[in-house]
């Protein structure tokens, strides 16, 4: 993986969830994980598509971009599938719309 592009998503992340009062989920390995599979995604497709979820065709999907990070529903209604972006009445969020680039490593690393 690409720490470039790792690095990149999590920025993009934590902009994102201060842009729209979300929040990250309390299970940091959540965050970790799912900025992983946009990051991935991103590199081997040119879009951060997201990684939660299966496709007959990710190039396809990807052209369509309803499922690009952040996909519509998140977009719309601030819904995500993956948790990755979450607001504050939900049972699962945390208080943070932080995580350190070590942190993130680190949690990889499991």
């Amino acid at each position: 993986m690409s720490k470039e592009i790792l690095e990149a998503t999590r920025q993009f992340a934590e902009s994102y969830a201060k842009r729209t009062n979300t929040f990250f989920c309390s299970d940091r390995a959540v965050t970790a994980y799912v900025l992983e599979g946009l990051a991935k995604n991103k590199k081997e497709l040119g879009a951060p598509l997201c990684p939660c979820r299966y496709y007959d065709d990710k190039e396809e999907e990807v052209a369509a971009s309803f499922w690009n990070c952040p996909c519509l529903p998140m977009r719309e209604r601030k819904e995500c599938h993956c948790m990755l972006f979450l607001t504050s009445d939900n049972s699962y969020t945390s208080k943070s719309q932080e995580l350190s680039f070590e942190e993130l490593e680190n949690l990889l690393k499991c």
